[in-house]
């Protein structure tokens, strides 16, 4: 099971006029700001926000946060701080922090895809709040996973406020191509045979995909298998033959090469490292 967002803590912060959000960087985990009332004047990485009542910023978790001014009247937010896969790639990130793509991580990396935008204003902020306050008022005996689950349930809450627009039949379509992919991954898989599954086109499942998920049917696939070929490395003493075969790919030599590719190292250099 590939990682998801991971709870880290949360909290409902006072600023008095003349305080400001402290200057840190590389903090490790997302910081998810929810403006209750105020405003805050906060910056990453050459980029500049003005805060005010409903308002959502995500900040990075290798990113610069800094105070632009301090703030000018009370202000009271919401902080969720959260860990998620990284992201792999420069352009993803410069995507982020230019605001130019919803996605915090290309969905391929893991099929949990956190779909967030940077900045946005919410419509609804009372229920937003309201999930919030679910967090900071547990009971101490809530077990971990329910505390995953209520964060799950947060940002799929924020998911819908910015993406309730993706309801339709193209975004059905790529959610009906990734749920394909995730139950045939084993087997030879084409864009033909997916046409067939799914009885539309394959040039337009491709477009469906790009647009939904940012890759193609076969760029989601590979990573798929290759994400799931890393569990059964760590947790099976299986060969490196049937790992291959066992997550769809058809010659070893082939499968050690992409793996390779992506990973840094070759799949018996990977199951080496957590060899006791």
């Amino acid at each position: 099971m590939p990682p998801l967002p991971y709870y880290l803590g949360s909290g409902l912060t006072e600023y008095k006029s003349g305080d400001q959000h402290p200057h840190r960087s590389n903090i490790g985990a997302y910081d998810l700001l929810m403006l209750v009332r105020g405003e805050m004047y906060i910056g990453e990485n050459g980029s500049q926000w003005t805060l005010t009542e409903g308002d959502m910023l995500l900040l990075l978790p290798d990113g610069e946060h800094y105070p632009i001014r301090p703030c000018d009247q009370d202000t009271v937010f919401y902080w969720v701080h959260f860990e998620h896969a990284p992201r792999r790639d420069a352009s993803v990130a410069e995507e982020v922090e230019n605001n130019t793509s919803p996605y915090t991580t290309r969905p391929f990396i893991n099929p949990y895809t956190l779909r967030l935008p940077k900045y946005m204003h919410l419509t609804d902020s009372r229920t937003v709040f309201g999930m919030v306050e679910q967090l900071l008022t547990q009971p101490s005996t809530l077990s971990f996973w329910q505390e995953q689950q209520l964060l799950g349930e947060l940002l799929g809450l924020l998911e819908e406020e910015c993406f309730g627009r993706t309801d339709s039949v193209a975004s059905r379509l790529a959610e009906r191509t990734v749920a394909y992919l995730q139950a045939n991954y084993r087997e030879k898989i084409t864009n033909e045979a997916i046409a067939t599954a799914l009885h539309f086109h394959p040039n337009y499942i491709v477009r469906c995909m790009k647009s939904r998920y940012g890759c193609t049917p076969s760029d989601y696939l590979q990573q798929f298998r290759l994400e799931r070929a890393k569990r059964l490395l760590v947790t099976t003493d299986w060969s490196i033959d049937r790992v291959a075969e066992e997550v769809g790919f058809r010659y070893s030599p082939y499968f050690s090469s992409c793996f390779k590719q992506e990973f840094g190292s070759s799949p018996l250099q990977f199951r080496k490292q957590y060899l006791k």
